[in-house]
């Protein structure tokens, strides 16, 4: 998350162990609130189109954050404002895309095949063989995606919808972290939100409209804000905080388990034994590729050590 420093790894939490269920509860508190926020979003399309929802509520979060931030525009340079620019792109193109993949398919299959994207990340900045495993784990998952694993099957469309969001989603790490290296706090986010609604309205006003200001729909594109946006990111912003970032990466790895619930008791979106598993190897694999990622920064932490101890 852009500004956000998180704590560095082994750090105990306020002493014990017992401390961490604080940042914990707080992350998973963010997880189901995007995906809960999702799934009002798609009760919310029919009335306004999947980028009228897009568009209320990126304006909205953009309200929010720079009431709330309030970010300095002087004093940064045009690299700056180029990899703020770059980040808002980046995170308009992630919601844009992810919400016409569920406006398509059910939620739960929807951000399993958008985590492919950090999933690919992870493991080709990592470099190592053993993320050729988990690379396959998540093929497995999404092969048993695409055979049916669903009662209507996988509409294609919406799955290609999912990927290239994951695609966004892997741009928006790379850059949100870029963001927060030259902007202090949150301003970056901020700013990269004002950046996507900006984008987005001229779509979202040619899709829907008059049906952008029904006060309805006004409400709940607002309540679709603040679910998506502006709750998860000030929770996960305290969590990160006192939370090392492979057990929060190891966490964000449950949004599809948390998805597929929300679609089921919100959408009515029943899953098949087959559907839960691909789900399952997908989450297995995003997680076995977090933990390899924190494996290896140790071993070069115990290499420094020692080099620093021979000299």
């Amino acid at each position: 998350m852009a500004g956000v420093t998180a704590a560095p790894e082994g750090a105990a939490t306020q002493g014990s162990r017992w401390g961490s269920l604080g940042p914990v509860g707080l992350v998973l508190a963010g997880c189901v609130s995007v995906q809960f926020g999702a799934a009002v979003a798609v009760t919310l399309m029919p009335r306004a189109g999947a980028v009228g929802v897009v568009t209320l509520r990126l304006v909205f979060a953009a309200l929010v954050l720079l009431v709330v931030c309030r970010p300095k525009l002087r004093g940064h340079s045009r690299a700056d404002w180029g990899t703020v620019v770059a980040f808002g792109i980046a995170m308009g193109g992630m919601n844009m895309l992810f919400y016409q993949a569920a406006s398509r398919i059910p939620l739960g299959p929807a951000v399993t095949l958008e985590v492919l994207g950090p999933l690919a990340l992870s493991v080709l900045t990592s470099r190592r063989l053993v993320n050729a495993i988990w690379a396959g784990l998540a093929l497995c998952g999404v092969f048993l995606l695409g055979g049916g694993g669903f009662h209507a099957g996988l509409d294609l469309v919406g799955a290609a919808f999912a990927i290239s969001a994951g695609g966004c989603w892997a741009a928006y790490i790379v850059f949100s972290a870029r963001t927060g290296r030259r902007f202090p706090q949150a301003d970056g986010l901020a700013l990269a939100m004002v950046v996507a609604a900006v984008l987005c309205l001229p779509l979202g006003i040619a899709e829907a409209g008059s049906r952008l200001v029904v006060p309805s729909t006004v409400g709940l594109g607002a309540a679709v804000a603040v679910l998506s946006s502006v709750l998860p990111y000030t929770l996960e912003l305290l969590a990160l905080r006192r939370l090392p970032a492979s057990t929060f990466a190891v966490m964000m790895s449950l949004e599809p388990a948390i998805a597929a619930l929300a679609g089921f008791l919100i959408l009515n979106q029943a899953l098949s034994v087959v559907a839960a598993l691909a789900i399952a190897l997908v989450i297995a694999a995003s997680i076995g590729a977090v933990r390899t990622q924190v494996g290896r920064g140790r071993a070069k932490v115990t290499v420094a050590e020692a080099g620093a101890e021979a000299g």
